[in-house]
């Protein structure tokens, strides 16, 4: 599978958003946690698969504090487990990326293309910015590979990174006005807030001027992990579709009104997602 052409991915695409209540209280289900909306009544999380369209193939809810990474693979065994395909290649964001979820992704056969978090500039990056010659190109990619331990056993996974100019310019633009935060407080024209540039030096707060500099290299820079052997712009390209996950969840919350939702029951609440569900593949499908 792994040498097939790109074309040939049975693909399908993964994402979690959460769906608050017009209530109080919570119980068991509808439970207080990360809200994507930033509201504080009791929510649920909801994971859903789709196609390369965004066509929907499975949709499970989880209580409202479940970890979105503790999602990701309930749902792809439960699609598998109904309709006995192999050869999937699953694609999902950094949100969902754990070591111990890529494993199970790969005990349970699936491949996957997924998204990386970058704690620092990549070696192979800092390698060619060495050279005070040396500029990023718009699009320019890099390959690597980060050592695991499975089973007991040292293996590599294969990790593809891209710069873009467009997504630099966005990094650096936040940058600026974090940093533009981090000095308000330090003048103490703004309350004492979590900053991530500002740092306790001694008895007083300071600006980490080596995060800063991190962070700037790091602009425009993402990482892409996976275990295909495929040309590495196949594959951000794969990962480029999950914004049709993204648009069927918007379609499932504006247009079909799955929100806010007035059930108390999970049987109730579940057959309303149910509904919705339907609706989101007739909609696609038209």
């Amino acid at each position: 599978f792994k040498h097939v052409a790109p074309s040939s991915l049975r693909l399908v695409l993964y994402d979690v958003t959460t769906l608050y209540f017009e209530a109080q209280r919570e119980d068991e289900y509808r439970r207080a946690g990360l809200s994507k909306e930033r509201r504080l009544e009791p929510q649920i999380t909801v994971g859903l698969l789709v196609d390369q369209v965004g066509f929907p193939l499975e949709l499970q809810s989880f209580e409202g504090n479940r970890a979105e990474v503790k999602t990701i693979v309930p749902v792809l065994a439960g699609f598998r487990e109904r309709h006995g395909l192999d050869n999937i290649t699953v694609t999902a964001d950094a949100a969902m990326l754990s070591s111990e979820n890529i494993t199970e992704l790969e005990r349970l056969g699936y491949h996957y293309v997924i998204a990386s978090r970058l704690a620092k500039t990549p070696y192979e990056i800092q390698e060619h910015l060495a050279d005070e010659r040396s500029v990023l190109e718009d699009g320019q990619i890099f390959e690597s590979s980060i050592a695991v331990t499975t089973d007991g056993k040292r293996t590599k996974r294969r990790v593809i990174y891209q710069y873009r100019r467009k997504r630099a310019s966005v990094d650096l633009l936040n940058i600026e006005k974090t940093l533009a935060k981090a000095q308000s407080i330090l003048e103490k024209r703004t309350d004492i807030k979590r900053n991530r540039f500002l740092m306790l030096s001694g008895a007083k707060y300071e600006i980490n001027c080596a995060l800063v500099d991190e962070a700037r290299r790091r602009a425009g820079i993402k990482g892409y992990v996976t275990d295909l052997e495929i040309p590495a712009q196949q594959v951000i390209d794969a990962y480029h579709q999950l914004f049709e996950v993204e648009k069927s969840f918007r379609m499932s919350k504006s247009d079909l009104k799955a929100r806010p939702i007035f059930h108390h029951k999970r049987d109730s609440i579940e057959a309303h997602l149910t509904v919705v569900f339907t609706a989101l593949a007739v909609a696609r499908h038209i």
